[in-house]
């Protein structure tokens, strides 16, 4: 076993009942907050146009493991923190994340431009036409959520002295997540832009208030 890799399994298991809970009971409030906004929302619906990103991407069926990969992906960081405080921070973040982007969907519904996409020959094509339903698409949370949790991860890891390959597989997966919300039509390009800024923008919240909390402590 790498030396870097002895340290996971005691920070993984660190508040393991309080994360088991806190993830799950999290991803709960937050689909039925999504689900509520996106089969009812209190202004008319704005269809994203589409760029010449969205025109020049393929549609690709296969992208849609990757694309659900997102559930495993953002579990990661907050099952690696082994300090509770630490622990409620990133929460916060995320929270808001997930907060600011519902507001969008409530003030702002959107939704992915229908589009004349070949289902024959993709037998997981009533599941991927069900995500979203095409819906609660600017700011994509789908995005937003995978690079919050992408630059996050990649901090833990750099403080678990992991090398670069593993830093560079954390960031390959994380774009492909973005990439596939395009690559399935669940999202168009500005969707991504804009999950992309908010994402970061969370992130960066983040790592203020752990500098912050850092140096009051030295």
């Amino acid at each position: 076993m790498a030396p870097w890799t002895t340290s996971l399994g005691p920070s993984a298991r660190r508040h393991f009942a309080l994360k088991a809970v806190g993830i799950t009971g999290f991803m709960t409030l937050f689909f039925v907050a999504y689900f509520h906004l996106l089969n009812h929302p209190i202004r008319p619906v704005t269809a994203m146009p589409l760029t010449v990103v969205d025109r020049a991407l393929p549609f690709v069926p296969a992208a849609l493991p990757l694309y659900l990969s997102l559930w495993v992906y953002v579990s990661l960081p907050p099952t690696l923190i082994a300090d509770r405080r630490a622990l409620e921070r990133y929460g916060a973040a995320i929270g808001l994340v997930c907060v600011a982007g519902l507001a969008c969907f409530l003030l702002w519904p959107t939704a992915v431009p229908a589009m004349v996409l070949d289902w024959q020959d993709f037998p997981g094509s009533a599941v991927l036409q069900g995500i979203d339903a095409a819906g609660n698409a600017c700011p994509s949370l789908h995005v937003a959520t995978a690079v919050f949790s992408a630059v996050w991860l990649d901090r833990q890891l750099r403080a678990f002295a992991a090398p670069a390959s593993v830093r560079a597989a954390n960031g390959l997966w994380g774009a492909g997540i973005v990439l596939s919300t395009m690559l399935t039509r669940q999202h168009v390009f500005l969707d991504a832009a804009a999950g992309t800024a908010l994402g970061l923008l969370g992130a960066g919240l983040l790592a203020a208030w752990e500098a912050r909390r850092a140096s009051a402590a030295a």
